[in-house]
């Protein structure tokens, strides 16, 4: 079996170009590749050299980055614990981990999304308890606080949204365009909507309010 997956992963890294990365995206990259295959193959069928090779990287750095298969295991279970290192990183490095996470998921289409782990799961409803709570500590609560501005909430829960949105769509829909299209283009766009909800929105500057400094009325 996994010299099946070891195959079809080797085949995919090779069709990908090649993208240099920071430590940090490299390690959400890993983290990426990770909740994937644990949540398709579990423990016992998942190799730390699958997880490297799906990222195009050597098994060490695996060990160097995390010590072992079981840290890294306990490092991604639990949407809490998966989006934890992202509270670490300032906010300006935020759109360079979104951007590892989501470009680095495989794109086989052998690997389950994890959400659609939770939901498949016999324990739904508790899975998806779990995964909302875990979803409000991480985004709704500290990563809002950490956005400030207007809506800090509303955008850090659009942001997660958005990126499971997205995560889904390229690893389990796979449509053409998203399917074809370069890294380095995804990138371009996957930055542009990252910078929109990180920042406070901006001004409407087609409001009454905004060209005549209030509201107008029939009043004079």
């Amino acid at each position: 079996m996994t010299g099946v997956q070891n195959g079809e992963t080797s085949k995919a890294v090779a069709d990908r170009p090649a993208r240099r990365r920071s430590a940090t995206a490299t390690r959400a990259a890993l983290r990426t590749a990770a909740a994937f295959r644990f949540g398709k193959y579990g423990y016992e069928g998942t190799s730390v050299r699958d997880i490297a090779g799906d990222v195009g990287v050597d098994a060490a750095l695996v060990y160097r980055y995390f010590g072992s298969k079981e840290a890294l295991f306990n490092d991604v279970t639990g949407a809490g614990k998966m989006f934890e290192p992202l509270l670490q990183e300032p906010v300006e490095a935020i759109p360079d981990w979104l951007c590892a996470m989501l470009l680095g998921a495989p794109k086989d289409g052998e690997f389950t999304h994890p959400v659609l782990s939770v939901l498949r799961s016999s324990g739904r409803d508790e899975a998806v308890a779990r995964l909302r709570a875990d979803f409000s500590e991480v985004f709704s609560t500290r990563l809002a606080a950490r956005l400030g501005g207007p809506d800090a909430e509303l955008r850090a829960e659009l942001l997660a949204a958005w990126m499971l949105g997205t995560s889904l769509v390229l690893t389990e829909i796979r449509p053409p365009a998203l399917q074809s299209a370069p890294d380095a283009k995804l990138e371009k766009y996957l930055r542009s909507v990252i910078a929109t909800l990180l920042g406070p929105p901006a001004r409407d500057s087609g409001t009454p309010e905004a060209e005549g400094g209030g509201r107008v009325t029939g009043d004079h």
